[in-house]
């Protein structure tokens, strides 16, 4: 016989109502991840199809670079103006009317191949995409807590480099000289307006902090300032002109999308490890050992031979020997992408608590303006040197940055481990709201109630349901 007993279960140990919290956040926050992974498919398929197709059409390297670095000038503009615009319309209205100008400029680029055109649209595709971002970084930074930023942060940074290179792998599904695949890209954008909109959301707070002026940044960190503007400058070149570079250097459709997926995969495997090892030891030494190693992976690149030149759309006949060449994509990746997210650390390191969310919009200022020259300064290495300017570009710029960190280890003296602030890895293409989203950067003061018992802010909330429900029986 069985019956019911009184008994209530045993209260939950802090350890399960986290679990239980991170759970719950991650469910409310589910439409945001798969709006956010449609969007960054759309978008790493774009940026690669732009290259072959440029290619195909004979435009010249250095028109393509001033095409390619179109994205990263409106990405720029729409990270200062967008947020004036969402102040005044609205998050939900904004994020709709930015995908659909980005489908539109998009299909676009399939009606007129023209580099003048697609330049012009490009501009337009980064500012929407700035705006985009500006949406999706305030909302997952209003919607969570101190106890689940850190975590959710680095979530949003890998389904978005994860669905940036699982979108690579989508340039095989059509002729890239067609329009199809730009259709599809159109598709992906439009689709991740839908999670968003759907949900029943209250508007964050997209106030952005006032920036620090770039002379106060410059004192606070000299390496820090010089630093994210010449990594902005290798990883313009990296995300602009790899396809480009594998299309010159004779790779086909499908090793073109795995070279390029990765890139992205190295940045996204290497992310944490290097943070981790900055937060333990001086982080300006790991940053030269980073750079340097990523000098000597592109300059080993320049000795790796290459498989012999196919017609991209043609069929593969003959064994191909590319992963060498896939193998180093990976480590250059991983070591280049790091270097946003290091040297933020490492400003953090040197100006005080209070500043750190106002400095960052300065360095997202910066990178932009160097990832602006990126793509320029590839094309005019490969106009020079054939292929190999590719990794050429990015050797010579890490080398750049490695030897800068050395000569200001030798100036500087390094912080105490107190001091030094956590390594947060970053989005790559974040605004200056993902750099608000870090835990510890909004105030020393500690809450009266913990968070591990307050229900996780929730994106989807019934509002039809009525206040005063009863409990039930």
């Amino acid at each position: 016989m069985f019956w019911r007993t009184s008994q209530r279960p045993p209260p939950r140990s802090p350890t399960e109502k986290k679990k239980v919290n991170m759970l719950g956040a991650l469910l409310s926050f589910s439409a945001l991840f798969i709006g956010i992974g449609l969007m960054m498919a759309g978008n790493g398929l774009q940026g690669s199809l732009l290259g072959l197709r440029g290619s195909l059409e004979g435009f010249d390297t250095a028109v393509l670079g001033i095409v390619m670095s179109g994205y990263f000038m409106g990405f720029l503009a729409g990270s200062l103006y967008a947020p004036r615009v969402v102040k005044r319309v609205g998050h939900i209205r904004v994020f709709a009317a930015l995908a659909s100008l980005a489908s539109a400029a998009i299909l676009v680029h399939s009606i007129f191949i023209d580099p003048w055109v697609w330049g012009a649209m490009r501009v337009v595709t980064g500012f929407c995409y700035a705006g985009l971002y500006i949406v999706c970084e305030s909302w997952l930074n209003d919607m969570s807590d101190n106890q689940n930023r850190g975590r959710l942060l680095a979530i949003y940074m890998v389904v978005q480099m994860g669905a940036m290179s699982g979108g690579q792998f989508l340039l095989g599904l059509s002729d890239p000289s067609g329009a199809n695949l730009f259709m599809l890209i159109a598709v992906l954008v439009s689709l991740a307006v839908l999670p968003l909109c759907l949900s029943a959301t209250r508007a964050p707070d997209i106030s952005a902090p006032e920036a620090m002026s770039f002379r106060e940044l410059f004192q606070a960190s000299p390496l820090g300032t010089i630093g994210i503007f010449m990594s902005g400058i290798a990883n313009g070149a990296l995300f602009g002109f790899g396809a480009i570079y594998a299309q010159r250097a004779g790779l086909t459709v499908g090793e073109i999308s795995t070279f390029v997926a990765a890139i992205f995969l190295g940045g996204m495997l290497l992310q944490f490890p290097i943070g981790r090892f900055s937060d333990i030891f001086d982080r300006r030494i790991v940053i030269m050992a980073a750079t340097l190693a990523a000098a000597v992976a592109a300059a080993s690149a320049l000795f790796v031979p290459t498989p012999a030149p196919l017609d991209p759309m043609g069929p593969v006949t003959e064994e191909r020997l590319v992963w060498p060449i896939l193998a180093l994509a990976v480590l250059i990746g991983g070591l280049s992408m790091p270097h946003y997210s290091l040297f933020t650390a490492h400003v953090n390191d040197r100006v005080p608590t209070a500043k750190m969310i106002s400095a960052s919009s300065g360095l997202v200022f910066l990178n932009g303006a160097g990832a602006i020259l990126g793509p320029n300064i590839a094309a005019a290495f490969m106009g020079a040197l054939g292929p190999v300017g590719f990794f050429v570009t990015i050797a010579v710029v890490h080398a750049a940055i490695g030897m800068l960190t050395f000569f200001r280890i030798s100036r500087r003296a390094a912080p105490t481990p107190d001091e030094q602030a956590d390594f947060v890895a970053m989005p790559m293409r974040g605004t200056q709201y993902a750099s608000q989203m870090p835990t510890g950067w909004e105030s020393d003061e500690t809450p009266e109630q913990s968070d591990d018992d307050a229900e996780p802010a929730m994106i989807f909330d019934d509002e039809s349901e009525p206040e005063d429900q009863p409990a039930g029986p």
